[in-house]
């Protein structure tokens, strides 16, 4: 499928070779991430390296995971039944055999954080699992209700430790640099209005999601979708943008960051109630709250709706007081900061836009369809999740795929010449930039939108009204040229959202994180497949 419009441009900003700085490295890597950062461990320590960040490197999606990551790590639990696990939640578009590779490589990728120094938890000498939705066995190994911050943080430390390895924090990549079809490196902002030129043999792009497109979000502020955006301006193919995936339980209080209550406070047992306090779950699914992601966010809504009531709760109070404190550290202060006692409280959830499942399509290796680029992590479809993430396989993926990504990339650099000569690409000037435009306005004005018309439920009218609206937008914010961080994040975001709701669109069916209302069913013999976008070659407005 190629998206119909033409009104994406192929770069942001303007820019001239004879007027900018030039940066030669050997691998270039887009994110600071568990993905980007594991890529950039796996390269050949003869070969520079570059690691590029919009924002500090502890502030990367991966830092904010709270529930765990996910591996056969106990000798009862099998290897099939994590696949068979992960197949199932995926709603028939997961590719089997990368499934399995994930899978069977998970020990390998756990043993490696804790030979760098993560801290999980463990009893009585042995890593303590947990069990989260979808999951047939006790297999998520956690650091309290902090993972991702844990694991960053060992991982940190580790990459600090390579003298070959650079790192740009607060760096902007406004695109990605390619000619005759081949990536060459990307053009670069370290600050407001002064770019660079950074030329890499190999590049691989690690940037995270996108759920900063929607007002409800457990993302931070840097995950605007910016991967996916230049990387469809390069011409590489982006598939799935239809699957974004709602986690169920974030925390629904007036003046709060819509923080995330972890599916793993679900796995030590708390219950889902509606404000008259019905456990409703069983009237939903048979595996009550364990159900996968997409089947408790659909339920949630459709509670809220039955209730006319803003939220649904959680309820703690059959476990033990000092269990949950001790196990839930981060979310017993979250709460406590609203006057809540997570474990005595009722605790006021709703679903928020979380994991981004479609992305830069790449093979096993982390290949795009683009020579020269690799990618890995968020910002990809790799074929593990289909149509819907199983919980706490997220990290295991930025850990694998960043290990292929970085060893496929390490070894194709090394296969090519050292030559430190750039390419003859420039963009013009277009335009002005938009100084006049409220950015800040348009912004929330489109997350608002894509909350209300392409959230957990979806329907053609309020797709096809939504569309509308974006494109009308994109008319006047793509043709311009801004020159800061603000205007390129906002074209992503408009970039994104307007292939998100084209997808929606197309996909007349309900699979995974997908419920589509006026088609309430799956259709396997039409819709068991991937949808495609590739820019149009002839798309330079």
């Amino acid at each position: 499928m190629t998206a119909p419009t033409h009104t994406i441009p192929r770069y942001l900003s303007a820019f001239h070779p004879k007027q900018l700085a030039h940066h030669f490295v050997d691998v270039l890597i887009i994110g600071g991430g568990l993905a980007g950062l594991r890529a950039a461990i796996e390269i050949d320590a003869g070969l520079s390296t570059l690691v590029v960040t919009k924002d500090k490197l502890p502030q990367s999606s991966s830092a904010y995971a709270q529930g765990g990551i996910a591996g056969v790590m106990d000798p009862t639990d099998r290897f099939e039944d994590h696949v068979a696990d992960t197949l199932r939640a995926g709603g028939g578009l997961c590719d089997e055999q990368i499934v399995k590779m994930v899978v069977h490589e998970a020990p390998q990728r756990i043993d490696e954080l804790i030979r760098w120094g993560a801290d999980f938890d463990k009893v009585a000498g042995e890593l303590s699992l947990g069990r989260e939705g979808g999951h047939s066995h006790d297999r998520i190994v956690h650091s309290v209700d902090a993972t991702g911050r844990e694991i960053m943080k060992a991982v940190i430390h580790w990459t600090d430790r390579l003298p070959n390895v650079r790192i740009w924090e607060d760096a902007f990549t406004v695109d990605i640099l390619s000619a005759d079809g081949t990536c060459l490196g990307a053009l670069v902002a370290q600050q407001a209005n002064v770019c660079s030129l950074v030329w890499a043999k190999q590049t691989i792009l690690c940037t995270g999601g996108a759920g900063q497109v929607y007002r409800e979000t457990s993302n931070p502020d840097v995950a605007t979708g910016d991967g996916l955006a230049l990387a469809y301006r390069a011409g590489a193919e982006i598939r799935d943008m239809e699957f974004m995936q709602f986690h169920p339980t974030m925390l629904y209080v007036a003046g709060s960051n819509r923080t995330l209550i972890t599916e793993a406070i679900r796995g030590e047992g708390a219950h889902l109630v509606d404000c008259h306090g019905h456990r409703f779950m069983g009237d939903y699914d048979q595996r009550m709250e364990l159900a996968p992601r997409d089947v408790v966010s659909q339920a949630i809504v459709a509670q809220m709706d039955k209730t006319r009531h803003p939220s649904v709760y959680l309820d703690l109070s059959q476990l033990a007081a000092e269990h949950v404190h001790v196990r839930f550290p981060g979310i017993t202060a979250t709460c406590a900061e609203f006057g809540l006692d997570v474990a005595a409280d009722l605790i006021p959830v709703r679903p928020g836009a979380h994991y981004f499942i479609g992305g830069v399509t790449v093979d096993a290796q982390g290949r795009t369809t683009v020579p020269g680029l690799w990618a890995a992590g968020e910002v990809t479809s790799s074929g593990l999740h289909g149509a819907n993430r199983l919980a706490s396989n997220s990290l295991l993926e930025g850990m694998v795929f960043g290990a292929h990504a970085g060893r496929g990339a390490s070894q194709a650099a090394l296969d090519m010449p050292d030559r430190f000569e750039g390419a003859a690409i420039l963009s013009p000037v277009v335009a002005d930039g938009g100084d006049q435009l409220n950015l800040g306005d348009i912004r929330n004005t489109l997350k608002s939108l894509m909350w209300r018309f392409v959230g957990v439920r979806r329907e053609r009218d309020s797709l096809v009204s939504a569309l509308g609206t974006i494109e009308g937008w994109c008319q006047y914010v793509l043709s311009r040229q801004f020159r800061e961080p603000a205007g390129w994040e906002l074209q992503n975001m408009l970039t994104v959202a307007k292939l998100m709701i084209e997808a929606a669109l197309a996909r007349q069916e309900t699979r995974g994180v997908h419920q589509r209302a006026d088609f309430p069913n799956t259709d396997d013999p039409h819709w068991r497949r991937h949808l495609a976008f590739v820019r149009p070659a002839d798309d330079s407005c």
